[in-house]
């Protein structure tokens, strides 16, 4: 399967664009950067603060470049502002398989459906358009709202590791939960019981 990581894909509804991730896009995520540093608290990479915001989207887009991950920004239509960012990452093509991940919004996103709208457009996209037979998700296993938010869209708990990786700034260690969504419960369920959710 040929998938062109330099194309401009852009996912749309009536709520939410998704486009492309570029360096100009400090200055669009900026005001959640700065005021709202408590959203990078399970990430290891943070994007809290313009220097570490600069980083962020510098690592997602050299990760694009070398053709493991496409990083989107997300932009609320009804607010007329940019939301946050999602992407897909560990992209193994010739395996069919990718994660779903690195997702945060802003505080005045959540909650509000916002995040429903990407997961229907990017899973749409990925079992339709990319021809993928698996979407993986993973999180801080104590970062509930992180999980439910995946639960909520459909997603199947496959198990735990433990001990898995390493927290920012400290030692302790966090165990990460696996889920994941399969293309023959995209097309059987999950799909229509997302759609009915936006």
């Amino acid at each position: 399967m040929d998938f062109n990581f330099s194309s401009n894909i852009v996912l749309e509804d009536d709520l939410v664009l998704l486009r492309p991730l570029q360096t100009t896009d400090v200055e669009n995520l900026l005001e959640i950067s700065l005021n709202e540093p408590e959203t990078w608290e399970y990430s290891l990479i943070r994007a809290n603060g313009k220097e570490n915001l600069e980083n962020y989207i510098a690592i997602a887009l050299k990760a694009r470049d070398n053709k493991i991950e496409f990083p989107f920004i997300v932009f609320d239509k009804k607010s007329g502002k940019y939301a946050g960012s999602t992407r897909f990452y560990d992209i193994q093509l010739s395996f069919k398989t990718l994660q779903l991940g690195y997702t945060w919004y802003g505080s005045a996103f959540r909650g509000t459906g916002l995040n429903k709208h990407c997961k229907y457009l990017l899973l749409q996209y990925t079992f339709e358009t990319m021809g993928m037979e698996r979407v993986e998700f993973r999180a801080d296993n104590n970062n509930q709202r992180s999980v439910a938010a995946m639960k909520s869209i459909g997603c199947k708990v496959e198990g735990v590791l433990r001990n898995h990786m390493p927290t920012f700034g400290s030692d302790v260690r966090r165990d990460t939960i696996i889920l994941s969504i399969v293309r023959e419960e995209w097309f059987d369920e999950v799909k229509e019981n997302l759609r009915q959710k936006l």
